[in-house]
């Protein structure tokens, strides 16, 4: 009778593979999640301001592209319509509206949207801007 001999090499599991996966789920999970960020506003050239601070209050975002078109919590709005709009937003409390206005658009396009704002009770404007 014949019996089989033993193998020289004893039979193990290679986990390199393993590893290399859940590395690469690893890499994974990092990179979307830097890309989580909560973006308010429309994307514009904001000025410098060597006094910008952060602020940390729910705010109504009006943003003014480069072309002067205006965005209130990113809806195309006229401007003439904009404190009609925010009233609503605002209610009885007091909220910050922060303007996000390009660094070229034209200076009176930004005054008209201060003043729209300014018209409405219980309104805190803010200007946004970014750090040199």
């Amino acid at each position: 009778m014949n019996i089989p001999e033993e193998p020289d090499d004893l039979p193990y599991i290679n986990i390199v593979p393993m590893i290399d996966v859940v590395f690469a789920i690893l890499t994974f999970f990092i990179m979307s999640s830097l890309f989580l960020s909560r973006s308010e506003g429309l994307p514009v050239n904001l000025p410098q301001a060597q006094t910008a601070q952060l602020q940390q209050q729910s705010k109504i975002t009006v943003t003014v592209d480069d072309q002067g078109n205006v965005f209130l919590d990113r809806q195309p709005i006229e401007v003439e319509d904009l404190a009609e709009r925010v009233k609503p937003l605002i209610g009885d409390q007091e909220r910050l509206v922060v303007i996000n206005a390009d660094e070229k658009v034209e200076y009176r396009q930004v005054i008209a949207v201060m003043d729209q704002l300014r018209s409405v009770e219980g309104v805190k404007l803010g200007m946004s801007t970014r750090r040199p």
